[in-house]
């Protein structure tokens, strides 16, 4: 079976490696980069027991054994490791009078209020090596172009229809984030849009722990924000901000942070860890995570056209959730039951 995957982030990288083990034969349509949007500039965090209680449990709870199983199998290209995770308050305008945390490469003010994880429960990854490093090891044609529709024919889709010409298939799996809102025109999908974030990958003034720091800092303004911090083991210290609803642009490669994105981060930082605040940055940059209505992400087959896919919607859990979407949709295209039940993130639910 040949099977497009419309975007190359990462959802469809994870789609496109478990196809491959299961024998098919695989292109993916990428206007722009693999890992070219927010599979190359998120955090990388995973969790396995974060999302216990809710529909996405069993989901979170397969990818993060799946994660671990893969970064053995391929001897860790991508720098996985476990973490610990904690929870920590800090302010602009006056001291909390933390003492004694023990993480000292945050301000001896900070006040560290949790563990929120342990190596057991928490892990990292580089979204971009790991996004990449499954599209390589799927051997998917990658073919740079802009989808523009579908073929379909007699209730099945037999082509996916691009400015650089249609290619012919047996399945398509949509893949493209936010910007599969651009399928409603074609499928009977649910509301998606994009949430914007901005990050900054600092350059570690010396060598920290393997740690991710989730924080509410009070600003000199008095406002309240809550920046995520996971240092990496290359050398470097992610740190990103909450996202804001703005226009999805039409090409995720014009996707750029706002001017004052890096002074507020690092005014946001200070507090926390100043030292880290001072670090040159290595990359500003921000991205569009893929939402829907009800925060769960659009999962299966579409409709009753034979032969159409969709995956995405997976909001900030993406690089989490990637291997076992990636494998529950393989199962899914392949006529066989999925590891995982898949009818609470229905595409069905919603649409139009």
């Amino acid at each position: 079976m040949h099977v497009v995957i419309a975007g190359g982030g990462v959802i469809g990288a994870a789609t496109a490696f478990f196809l491959a083990e299961r024998g098919h034969r695989v292109t993916i349509v990428e206007r722009h980069a693999i890992a070219g949007a927010a599979s190359g500039k998120a955090g990388g965090f995973l969790a396995l027991d974060w999302c216990d209680g809710t529909a996405l449990g069993p989901l979170a709870r397969r990818s993060f054994a799946l994660h671990a199983e893969l970064a053995e199998r391929f001897n860790n290209p991508w720098d996985y490791r476990r973490l610990d995770t904690f929870a920590a308050t800090a302010s602009a305008r006056r001291s909390l009078g933390g003492r004694g945390h023990g993480l000292t490469w945050l301000a001896a003010e900070a006040v560290v209020e949790e563990r929120l994880g342990t190596t057991a429960t928490t892990a990292q990854v580089h979204p971009a090596a790991f996004t990449r490093g499954l599209v390589e090891r799927s051997g998917a044609r990658v073919v740079h172009a802009v989808v523009t529709g579908l073929t379909i024919d007699e209730g099945a889709v037999r082509a996916v229809e691009t400015d650089a010409g249609a290619l012919t298939c047996d399945a398509v799996v949509l893949t493209m984030g936010p910007w599969t809102a651009l399928a409603r025109a074609w499928l009977p999908l649910p509301p998606i849009h994009g949430l914007k974030g901005a990050s900054i990958v600092l350059d570690n003034p010396s060598e920290l722990p393997p740690h991710a720091v989730f924080a509410q800092v009070e600003t000199a303004a008095g406002g309240m924000q809550g920046p995520e911090i996971f240092t990496r083991p290359d050398g470097t210290t992610y740190v990103c901000g909450v996202g804001d609803k703005q226009s999805l642009p039409a090409d995720p490669a014009v996707v750029a942070p706002e001017p004052n994105a890096e002074a507020s981060l690092r005014a946001i930082l200070e507090p926390l860890a100043p030292a880290l605040a001072a670090t040159p940055a290595l990359v500003v940059q921000a991205c569009y995570r893929p939402v829907t209505r009800d925060s769960l992400p659009i999962i299966g087959a579409v409709g009753d056209i034979d032969g159409a896919f969709v995956a995405t919607g997976h909001g900030v859990w993406g690089i989490l959730n990637a291997p076992a979407t990636g494998e529950a949709m393989a199962a899914l295209i392949g006529a066989a039951r999925p590891p995982i039940d898949l009818r609470p993130f229905a595409p069905g639910r919603g649409a139009h």
